[in-house]
């Protein structure tokens, strides 16, 4: 992966092509692409923003998921380029050709230089309906929109087996967009990913006013309380036995 194809197709591909220049000018090539931090993006390629830091990791993460193999990446690509199947290495123009196709094709346009790729919303635990939103430029109060949206990425998701149910503690959000089976199984297998799945307290469920069921335990479930001794102070103890010595 030469730095001319890291700094125009790649980037293109990202969704960040604003910074081709600098990479260029920094020869960035897929062994850089191999070693950069977050630190490495802010100070030596001037690139403050968080969340186009998070997008460049996480597309080089995908990188690394395939060994820097760039035909394997474009031959996964071709597949589902008319299929909504295989979403994780979407690249940005695969993410606004969904878009389009979801009948939000008013809003895709926006998402050109936003950094939003088939990676950062497989792999990115806190992405969810509202970040989405935000960089699509859904008013907030289009609650319709929203939750049209919030359906769509749900439906994008890839069900779990039940033998990976059973093996793995999940997220209550319903935006399951964040979870494919076929890559965490791959990153838990080669233990490349430092990302782990985890409650996400900005869920969508919260924002559309959805419920969980987060009541009371069953009458049968609930920890019955240890009788009192009348004026004992040990009541916390089901049994204690004190001798004078």
């Amino acid at each position: 992966m030469d730095h001319h194809w890291v700094a125009t197709s790649w980037l293109s591909d990202v969704g960040l092509p604003q910074y081709s220049q600098t990479f260029q000018t920094h020869l960035v090539d897929g062994r850089v692409l191999n070693s950069l931090s977050r630190r490495d993006l802010e100070r030596f390629l001037n690139i403050g923003d968080q969340f186009h830091q998070t997008s460049l990791l996480l597309a080089i993460q995908l990188l690394q998921m395939l060994s820097f193999d760039k035909e394997a990446l474009q031959a996964r690509r071709a597949k589902c380029e008319h299929q909504d199947r295989d979403p994780i290495v979407w690249t940005c123009h695969r993410v606004m050709k969904w878009i389009r196709d979801i009948d939000l094709k008013e809003f895709a346009d926006n998402l050109q230089g936003k950094g939003i790729h088939g990676a950062l919303m497989a792999l990115d635990p806190s992405f969810d309906t509202d970040t989405m939103a935000k960089a699509l430029g859904i008013p907030t109060n289009k609650h319709m929109l929203h939750r049209h949206l919030y359906e769509e990425m749900k439906s994008l998701a890839v069900p779990l087996s039940n033998a990976e149910q059973g093996n793995e503690v999940f997220s209550s959000s319903p935006v399951a967009v964040n979870h494919f089976a076929e890559e965490r199984v791959s990153m838990r297998r080669t233990s490349k990913s430092p990302l782990r799945l985890r409650a996400n307290s900005h869920s969508v469920e919260r924002s559309l006013g959805f419920h969980g069921s987060c009541g009371s335990l069953p009458r049968e479930a609930r920890v019955q309380a240890v009788p009192r001794a009348k004026g004992s102070p040990m009541h916390t103890y089901k049994s204690v036995e004190i001798t004078n010595v």
